[in-house]
């Protein structure tokens, strides 16, 4: 017994999903990439400075302030990680999933919200320093404006706390945070990250549900195969319900794994979870905890349906490809 349920986690399907899943992410990503930059500096920025403006707007200041190239910093480190977390995430979510039902029955939208959550969790545990080095390299930009608006009028210990990040690549980064800053600056933003499990859980639950209903008939077999626009569809649908639920700890997340903008808001540099949100809430209202929603309900939209719909066609063409080359010969 103990032999299967071990095979069924180091199985060639957990395995598919799991690269088809990074490279769907990747693909999606690359897509869309400069929808994520101006989420983060709505998210990051002074409320004042890009008040009203659309998300088109503000690609086009990035590029007239910055240059084109600013939409595109931090890519590189950022498709890195994405590539390991995705597959992370995948793979223990579909190893639970075999070992929960040892197939296709028995599937529930409340046990996909509990495996999604689990694998949420091994993610993050495993993932955020990639992603506290990510964040710092995008907003680059942001930290260099800093710079200048304080030189020549702002004490040394103001320059100081807005120095830019010493470190170009991700190796770089990690060694470089975990050398100045110890652990705890490798994981900074880990507890709205494990809160922010949700996300990506109820995202899985809410596709799961709707791809069951469009696929399968009685009994849960399946009717017929949905096509790219299907799939693309769906997966819209579930991140945007996902990220209009989790947003607020989206925007706490980015401010604590940033840490150099917080001090521009002299924000205390142990500040938490709760401390940060209600700050936001009192200083800028409801608004604020909202803030670069627009801009990322269309970079995480757009990006979650195209790697749903990326990921599911490679995955069947990876089986398809395995079940010709180790099926039965005749």
């Amino acid at each position: 017994m103990a032999q299967s349920k071990l095979k069924q986690v180091f199985s060639y399907q957990s395995w598919v999903h799991a690269v088809s899943g990074s490279a769907g992410s990747v693909i999606a990503m690359s897509a869309f990439y400069p929808l994520d930059t101006v989420r983060s500096r709505l998210q990051l920025e002074e409320p004042e400075r890009r008040k009203a403006l659309s998300t088109w707007r503000i690609l086009k200041h990035l590029i007239e302030e910055e240059g084109f190239a600013t939409l595109y910093r931090g890519l590189v480190p950022v498709l890195e990680s994405l590539c390991i977390s995705n597959f992370v995430y995948f793979y223990t979510f579909h190893s639970l999933k075999a070992l929960r039902s040892g197939g296709s029955s028995g599937q529930s939208a409340l046990g996909d919200l509990v495996l999604g959550s689990l694998a949420g969790i091994v993610n993050v545990l495993t993932t955020t320093p990639f992603w506290v080095v990510n964040t710092r390299l995008k907003m680059k930009g942001l930290d260099q404006r800093i710079v200048g608006a304080v030189n020549g009028h702002a004490s040394k210990e103001q320059r100081s706390n807005t120095t830019n990040v010493a470190y170009e690549g991700l190796l770089d980064g990690l060694q470089y945070i975990a050398r100045t800053e110890g652990v705890r600056g490798l994981w900074a933003g880990a507890v709205p990250s494990l809160l922010l499990v949700l996300n990506p859980a109820i995202q899985f639950m809410v596709y799961e549900a709707l791809k069951r209903r469009v696929t399968e008939g009685p009994a849960g077999t399946v009717v017929r195969s949905p096509s790219a626009l299907t799939f693309f569809s769906i997966g819209a649908i579930a991140k945007m319900i996902a990220t209009v639920l989790t947003y607020p700890l989206q925007l706490v997340q980015t401010k604590l794994r940033h840490g150099n903008a917080d001090k521009s808001l002299n924000l205390p540099a142990d500040i938490d979870t709760v401390q940060l949100l209600l700050i936001i809430l009192k200083r800028q209202g409801v608004g604020g905890l909202y803030r670069g929603l627009e801009a990322k309900l269309l970079q995480t939209v757009l990006t979650a349906a195209l790697m749903f719909m990326a990921y599911e066609k490679i995955a069947r063409f990876v089986t398809s490809l395995l079940i010709s080359n180790h099926g039965p010969k005749g």
